[in-house]
């Protein structure tokens, strides 16, 4: 967990593989991810917009921007948190996914906050 100052933004991750959803001959491996966005300071921010850097075990990299998230622009006030679940696709059993987030404080000031790199793998793929 990485605190964000000054704008106090905390982001927390985890990862789930979807078995019923993937089709390991076909190289098709499906995860969802659950982000839990909390703001430990002392102004409001809206999350604007986001991106993220997605990369296999083939180093095949994808890129994706976009508004918000799962169709929202959250605005998180002091001491609120915003949780979602959204979903990638690998063609391999291993990758990982970082990025970051656009907010937008009270103030009007934007800034940046890194969502730090975290592990996709098939359960029993990684020890």
């Amino acid at each position: 967990m990485e605190n964000n100052k000054p704008h106090g933004i905390i982001i927390q991750t985890q990862v789930k593989y979807l078995p019923d959803q993937s089709d390991e001959t076909a190289d098709r491996f499906v995860f969802s991810y659950t982000i839990s966005i909390s703001n430990l300071g002392n102004m409001a921010a809206r999350l604007i917009s986001r991106h993220w850097v997605i990369t296999d075990a083939y180093n095949h990299v994808q890129e994706v921007r976009g508004q918000g998230v799962v169709g929202e622009q959250p605005m998180l006030q002091p001491n609120q948190s915003f949780e979602y679940t959204s979903g990638t696709v690998l063609a391999t059993q291993v990758g990982t996914m970082r990025g970051s987030y656009q907010m937008r404080g009270d103030d009007g000031s934007d800034f940046e906050v890194e969502i730090p790199e975290f592990v996709l793998s098939v359960p029993r793929v990684l020890h």
